[in-house]
């Protein structure tokens, strides 16, 4: 007894997890942050960590692209950096750098964007009002739970200085970062109202 041939719709070809679209964002973001870095910085304190523009780059990277991509984006800066390329602060590349008291500063940034990113993407998923303000407290919290602690260690450790200095010299760095992530929460939600789909997240080619 033969049956009847049962057609089976052909299954939707599987979008690849990162397309075109997603390795441009991700290298145009990485370049904007080299360009912001570049911007004259401004020596603060007895080891002369400047202020500069890394961590406003870093926390709208993170918004804007969300964990993965951000990290991704963050951590290509920091790799052309440390081959050599002159994209850190007051010019500066190489792997010296992980020898200067930035190095906590700087190896930080990827961690940081992974948790600002992933915060800001539940917020955009599950915020509907106020998002500028969560938008906000996640790039804080990137930089409260590792820019700044692990900023103090890097201090500590290469600066040669006791951890509780470490930490009131990194006092200097908090009115700055909180001004800095609240210009970049305003920018991404102006991102996120140009482009919606940004905000959920649909980047791929």
């Amino acid at each position: 007894m033969t049956h009847p041939s049962v057609h089976t719709p052909p299954r939707p070809a599987r979008r690849s997890a990162w397309g075109a679209r997603d390795l441009g964002l991700i290298s145009v973001f990485a370049a904007l942050l080299a360009a912001l870095t570049l911007v004259p910085a401004i020596p603060v304190g007895p080891l002369g960590v400047p202020i500069t523009l890394q961590t406003f780059a870093v926390s709208l990277v993170a918004l804007c692209l969300g964990s993965l991509r951000g990290t991704a984006s963050v951590l290509l800066y920091v790799i052309v950096g440390l081959a050599g390329v002159p994209v850190f602060a007051r010019f500066s590349g190489g792997l010296g750098v992980l020898a200067g008291p930035t190095a906590g500063y700087l190896l930080a940034f990827p961690l940081a964007a992974l948790v600002a990113g992933a915060l800001a993407t539940l917020v955009l998923r599950r915020v509907r009002r106020a998002r500028t303000l969560w938008l906000f407290a996640a790039a804080m919290a990137g930089s409260i739970l590792v820019t700044h602690p692990l900023g103090i260690l890097g201090m500590s450790i290469n600066g040669h200085l006791p951890l509780g200095q470490a930490a009131l010299v990194d006092l200097a760095y908090w009115p700055g970062d909180l001004l800095k992530n609240l210009v970049a929460a305003l920018v991404a939600a102006s991102v996120f109202k140009a482009f919606p789909r940004m905000a959920r997240r649909e980047f791929a080619a």
